[in-house]
């Protein structure tokens, strides 16, 4: 009996050892697709069922229409793996964590040519999205603490943009309450137009927005222009309108390719600017930044204190834990890159976007919509060809992976 035992044993381990992945259990019999399997699996099924499910996605190094970083340095990635199991809202437990985001916001805040005092204050957030929330609410909050130390009603809010924002900027004012004011793009012309901002707003507007390199065309709203008629209005009519710089995609860029441009914390009317990490920062999504000129720019009510983790500490996101790895990625290339690396990778990319722009526009089957060369971005229209459509073309490279 005790051989057979042992015979049974020796044959079990001598089946396991020749049992291949995908001849298991999990790879013969169903696995339930929506809801919580019964069973467990071994850790290398569990690999190779999500890995084999993520050959269907595309390849993120052949994606042309992506805006986010899709390769980064092995010693960032091993970094950002040392670190994804710090929260960084632990303010306590982390506080180095805490100490290299405050570096990475002056850091920000010195490029963006904001004051070298430490009167500067701002926030890491997941995306620009967050980062877009969080400084059009504290301008919403300043105008209706200003509205009602002045007696007047402060329940009709609204904020002037123009037609090339992202959507963002729409769901912000649906789900806070706030009337889009739009001004609507014209043929040829996809940027913000300086002269209908002044027209557009009145003692409700709680801010301007204008933007920093487009989605739809890279192209930079006239900022500096834009600035100039709001101080007029603050002259002649007495309205202090706040201007928001969204640089989700033009913060990282502009600054090293077209530095003489003035659009950011130099300006009088600028007081806030978000940018994405994640884009020209050169790291993974998702990570971005909201950054605001003075502390008196951001009121007290929309900082909370808590004290549950420890000892009390300040929090201003709209999500409340979160990893800190993106963070110590960005603080990575800060130190790696410096002034000197962005500057570099910042011209190739422009250099590559006019070459292709340039290819494109010469094989006569394209117009180029992305005429501002401040920007790595390549933007076409098809012209006319009968029975093919742009999205004929998008099926065909997407046949192409």
């Amino acid at each position: 009996m005790v051989v057979k035992k042992i015979a049974l044993k020796e044959l079990k381990q001598d089946q396991q050892a020749h049992s291949l992945t995908y001849t298991c259990r999990e790879f013969t019999e169903p696995v339930p697709r929506y809801e919580l399997p019964a069973e467990s699996m071994p850790a290398s099924v569990a690999y190779r069922i999500c890995r084999d499910e993520l050959n269907l996605d595309g390849n993120p190094s052949l994606n042309l229409a992506s805006f986010v970083t899709t390769w980064m340095e092995p010693e960032a990635e091993k970094l950002i793996f040392e670190t994804l199991n710090k929260n960084l809202v632990d303010h306590d437990e982390y506080p180095q964590t805490q100490e290299i985001q405050k570096r990475c916001i002056n850091m920000l805040a010195r490029l963006f040519n904001a004051s070298e005092s430490d009167s500067t204050v701002g926030t890491a957030t997941v995306g620009s999205s967050e980062a877009v929330m969080l400084a059009a609410l504290s301008h919403k909050w300043r105008w209706r603490e200003r509205r009602r130390s002045q007696g007047k009603p402060a329940d009709r809010p609204n904020i002037v943009m123009g037609g090339d924002i992202q959507v963002v900027w729409e769901k912000y004012a649906r789900y806070f309450d706030v009337e889009p004011r739009v001004l609507p793009m014209q043929p040829g012309q996809y940027i913000l137009c300086a002269e209908e901002v002044a027209s557009a707003c009145d003692e409700n507007t709680t801010a301007v927005v204008a933007v920093l390199g487009t989605t739809f065309t890279g192209q930079l709203d006239p900022i500096e222009e834009i600035d100039a008629r709001l101080r007029k209005l603050k002259q002649q009519s007495a309205l202090d309108i706040p201007l928001h710089v969204d640089a989700a995609s033009g913060g990282f860029i502009i600054p090293f390719t077209n530095p003489h441009i003035a659009w950011d914390f130099a300006l009088e009317q600028v007081q806030s600017i978000n940018v994405s990490g994640h884009k020209y920062g050169l790291v993974y999504p998702g990570i971005g930044w909201a950054l605001w000129k003075d502390h008196s720019l951001l009121p007290a009510d929309l900082v909370f204190k808590v004290n549950y983790l420890g000892g009390e500490m300040p929090t201003f996101n709209l999500n409340f834990s979160r990893g800190a790895s993106h963070i110590i990625a960005q603080y990575y290339n800060f130190l790696r890159l410096g002034r000197a690396g962005y500057r570099r990778v910042a011209a190739a990319l422009v250099k590559t976007a006019t070459y292709l722009a340039g290819q494109l526009k010469r094989s006569g089957y394209f117009d180029i919509l992305s005429s501002d060369s401040s920007m790595p971005v390549v933007v076409v229209a098809l012209k006319g060809q009968p029975g093919f459509s742009v999205f004929n073309l998008s099926e065909r490279l997407r046949s192409r992976g």
